[in-house]
């Protein structure tokens, strides 16, 4: 089980591990901090080819406001890709924009949530957030 975490922000980020810590989990997390690296992390591509450096995430935590390529062309992309469109992808976001929400549930999202502030608010988020992909849904095998 691992996580691909899209973030730009090193603020952000490094919260989301300060809570993670604090949860104790046993997966593998994985980050890109824009999209066209997420894209080249995901196509096995450049310096990913290796599968042990960039293996098929379980989950995917997608910031929408990313530099280059934004959250919206990374998950337009990845539905359009047979190998790619069956990993769950959570938007993790600080837009509550609808026009963003229906955009994204429109491209198939698995899930829109907005970043809570606080780390333990972004605490209690992530342990539900894990314990429904983790321990409650069943999620397909990737190769």
């Amino acid at each position: 089980m691992s996580i691909l975490v899209i973030e730009d922000s090193d603020e952000d980020y490094e919260a989301f591990m300060r809570a993670i810590k604090t949860l104790a989990v046993s997966f593998s997390i994985y980050r890109c901090n824009d999209g066209e690296t997420a894209l080249e992390f995901l196509f096995q591509e450049e310096s990913y080819a290796d599968p042990q450096t960039a293996p098929r995430p379980s989950l995917i935590l997608l910031d929408l406001n990313l530099p280059g390529t934004d959250g919206r062309e990374v998950l337009a992309t990845l539905r359009t890709q047979e190998e790619l469109k069956l990993i769950p992808v959570v938007v993790f976001t600080t837009s509550f924009n609808q026009k963003d929400v229906k955009f994204c549930y429109a491209q198939g999202v698995n899930g829109y949530l907005l970043k809570p502030m606080g780390i333990s608010q972004l605490t209690d988020t992530l342990h539900t957030l894990f314990r429904y992909w983790f321990e409650f849904s069943i999620l397909p095998e990737l190769s």
